[in-house]
């Protein structure tokens, strides 16, 4: 562990500097920091006046933060979280005008460039995408991955965007990506606050960090507390930095070099991030900067008061060791500036900030208030007596929100239900196109909208010889990862025991020995940061597939699934985009912990997701080509019960492309329409034939895909002949059952073609126990399937189909 006792920089006192440009240095950081400060304490009275909904800062974290500024570079990234405001207006990665504009929420991509007013303030994100959907230079301007409030979330992103430029440096077949790497030489720079790393994902991706010795600064922000619990209780010793001891680097092996220094100690802070920026950069050496004695001014945030939990002394003990005090008074002591001075630069940075401010509130006031009169002289424009109430009340609005002008709206078509007029007509035409406006202000790319998305790639067919030979689905899948990584240098793939063995299935078997330990490698036990270490890279440039052994072990990185790679796009607007594929496999596996099915937790958590759920490896190949050729993340859950499954070999295995979100029809019928997907799918097939012996003929439906689900509704198609609906899988009852349900009935209108109650057939609503009896009485059996089916058969022809086991 390096000693706090620094010396202070190099070129702090080079003796090329000269003095004046020295000073001109530090007092250009005093008013940097000061200028931060003052967008604290504006932006805490703008909430608490009602201006915004919700505030969080960074005051106290001003020095630290500009020392980190000094080192990070262009190419560089950051991976932080709502706390570095300072470090984002020293870098340029944001300003005052669009700090403010966050804050209020303004629905705006010009106005608030990291979110367009979809997360609350301090969260910043750099665009990395250019209008026709391509990757932007990341050598060229400074990179910040969008912000998450989840705590700690920012951890399992840095395992890759630094294992990027491991990959980089090293790989002489990645040369040609010179706009996402200079041979490696970036640095990612994480920070994170002291409370939060007492969660698991902190130290479970500082140890991967460690492991890959990726190049990677992480800089805890210490303030003593986690909003109101002390270190004490939050971390062993109540100090992370002696926690972390023993993964400082020594004789016995590589690890991290530790750095402690105190928030306020600027020569000391700046000394620190050069050495720690120095060896990561040059050495690929990750550092963890502990940065101590850091004070939180205002709290934790808005909503709370830190004099709450906070001794009298302690409370004193900040005002004395403010870090923005301890330099004022620094700079007069050293003589660098007068007090006058210093008292006209502080005034100075209150009236820009405070411009800023107002320009910023003005220019979404603005854009409230043109909607807002549009609103008011259309609804003048009526004269209806149900209408002036509720327009006298918009009116004595000082400040209505587009809530309440539409609010209003609504409610006056509403009451005009029976009227029919040109004034309502324009009113009502009027509303329904501004709701494509706040579409597209709220609800936008929630996907990649582009020409990279996948529902856009060309579908091809699979392509057989005479003679295609008969094999193993792995060997399908085998073969499809070797085309692939054969002519795109770009992929890599990744997981427990994907890399020597080629995974528990051997869909990888060879490939490490072919193209590398840099391409295709293990990881260790730790699933959110195999997860993170897949958004980083493919936001890097690469084209990761990281595989998690088996589908009910995605819950353990679901955190990082659902906050972090779901809500990419959405919450920055189409601005960042990473195109991961979570390889995975699932169902039909005896046993309570490899045998769950959780879909409906993948359909509620990972909307922005996609979830393919192909019936055999031939489809999962078609849907991996499909994927590595587009733009949006995705989930492939593939059969655990069909690797060893007979499947044709496709003679264009790297080439053939299945589409997302197609169903298929894959047995006509007449009187039942069953839809299913993956394994239960040969359930439903099985069932068919013993359907067909009793006279009734199944229509069977492959959903292939979740999420999309049956873009060209050929669900609805089949119940137009069948008139009646059975959904099977293996999820809980009321699980991806009620989703595919809805979609069915509601989505596709399949409600009005149906003759009797539509029904499902899920697994039971636990797990299943161990063993083949096991499986048989808590999943969908063949018997469950014709039982089901010979039931809806009872409803519509009782003497024909008499009841079976409830007579």
């Amino acid at each position: 562990m390096v000693d706090t006792q620094f010396k202070g920089p190099e070129y702090l006192f080079n003796s090329k500097l000269s003095f004046d440009d020295f000073r001109e240095i530090i007092l250009s950081d005093y008013a940097q920091a000061v200028q931060s400060r003052i967008v604290s304490l504006i932006g805490r009275k703008e909430v608490l006046t009602g201006k915004a909904k919700f505030g969080i800062f960074g005051d106290g974290k001003e020095l630290a933060q500009l020392a980190l500024a000094k080192v990070f570079k262009d190419g560089d990234w950051r991976s932080g979280y709502y706390r570095d405001q300072t470090f984002a207006f020293a870098t340029g990665i944001t300003n005052v005008y669009h700090f403010f504009s966050q804050l209020y929420a303004t629905p705006d991509v010009k106005a608030d460039t990291s979110s367009a007013g979809r997360q609350m303030v301090a969260h910043f994100a750099t665009n990395q995408v250019n209008p026709d959907g391509s990757w932007k230079n990341q050598m060229t301007q400074k990179n910040s991955f969008s912000d998450i409030s989840t705590t700690g979330g920012q951890m399992s992103r840095t395992v890759g965007l630094g294992l990027a430029s491991k990959l980089y440096k090293h790989n002489p077949e990645l040369a040609y990506l010179s706009y996402f790497s200079n041979e490696g030489n970036e640095v990612v720079f994480c920070t994170i606050g002291n409370a939060a790393t007492s969660e698991g994902v902190f130290l479970e991706a500082v140890n991967a960090i460690g492991v890959h010795q990726v190049p990677a600064v992480i800089s805890i922000w210490d303030d003593g507390y986690g909003i109101s619990v002390p270190n004490s209780v939050q971390t062993t010793k109540g100090d992370i930095s002696e926690v972390l001891r023993g993964f400082q680097r020594d004789d016995k092996g590589a690890g991290f070099e530790i750095f402690k220094v105190r928030g306020w100690d600027y020569p000391g802070l700046c000394e620190a991030y050069e050495q720690a920026a120095k060896l990561a950069r040059e050495q690929h050496i990750p550092c963890i900067v502990h940065v101590v004695e850091v004070t939180q001014p205002q709290g934790h945030s808005s909503s709370g008061s830190h004099e709450r939990y906070k001794s009298p002394e302690r409370l004193q003990w900040e005002v004395d060791y403010d870090c923005n005090t301890k330099m004022r008074a620094w700079i007069l002591e050293s003589g660098m500036a007068t007090e006058a001075a210093l008292a006209e630069m502080e005034q100075q940075a209150k009236a820009y900030v405070r411009s800023e401010q107002k320009r910023a509130w003005t220019d979404y006031r603005r854009m409230m208030q043109e909607e807002v009169e549009e609103g008011i002289t259309l609804l003048k424009a009526l004269e209806e007596d149900a209408a002036e109430l509720p327009l006298k009340l918009l009116q004595s609005n000082t400040e209505p929100t587009l809530k309440d002008v539409y609010a209003t709206v609504r409610l006056v078509l509403r009451e005009l239900r029976f009227v029919n007029s040109s004034p309502k007509e324009a009113l009502l035409s009027w509303y329904k196109q501004k709701q494509q406006v706040n579409a597209e202000r709220y609800n936008s790319n929630l996907y990649v909208e582009s020409a990279g998305s996948p529902l856009q790639v060309s579908v091809v067919d699979a392509d057989y010889a005479a003679d295609a030979p008969i094999v193993d689905g792995r060997e399908v899948l085998n073969a499809c990862f070797d085309a692939n990584f054969s002519r795109d240098a770009r992929l890599v793939a990744f997981g427990e025991d994907v890399g020597k063995i080629g995974d528990v299935n051997q869909g990888f078997a060879g490939l490490q020995d072919k193209y590398g330990e840099l391409r295709i490698f293990d990881t260790g036990i730790r699933e959110s940061t195999i997860i993170g270490k897949g958004i980083g890279l493919a936001v890097r440039g690469l084209r990761p597939i990281a595989e998690i052994q088996y589908l009910d072990y995605l819950i353990y990185a679901l955190p990082v699934l659902s906050d972090d790679l779901a809500s990419l796009s959405y919450r920055t607007k189409g601005q960042q985009k990473a195109p991961l594929i979570i390889r995975t496999r699932g169902h039909r596996l005896e046993g309570i912990w490899h045998s769950g099915s959780p879909m409906t937790v993948l359909l509620a958590s990972l909307r922005g997701v996609h979830i393919c759920v192909p019936r055999n490896m031939t489809q999962a190949a078609g849907m991996y080509n499909t994927l590595l050729q587009s733009d949006d993340p995705a989930v492939v859950v593939e059969c655990l019960n069909g690797y060893r499954l007979k499947e044709k070999m496709p003679r264009n295995i790297g080439e053939f492309k299945v589409p997302l979100g197609i169903a298929e029809k894959i047995r006509d019928g007449k009187d039942v329409t069953v839809v299913s997907y993956g394994s239960t799918l040969r359930i439903v097939q099985e069932a068919a034939l013993e359907l067909e012996k009793i006279g009734i003929s199944i229509e069977i439906i492959d959903a292939q895909c979740l999420q999309p689900f049956d873009r060209t509704q050929i669900c609805a198609q089949s119940l137009q002949k069948t008139s009646r609906l059975l959904v099977v899988d293996e999820d809980v009852p009321g699980g991806a059952s009620a989703f595919i349900l809805q979609q069915i009935l509601e989505v596709q209108q399949g409600y009005f073609y149906l003759d009797g109650q539509p029904r499902t057939l899920s697994a039971k609503a636990h797990r299943p126990p161990y063993g083949s009896d096991g499986d048989y009485f808590t999943k969908p059996s063949v018997d469950d399937v014709v039982e089901s089916v010979y039931a809806i058969m009872n409803e519509v022809a009782p003497q024909q189909y008499p009841p079976l086991l409830d007579a």
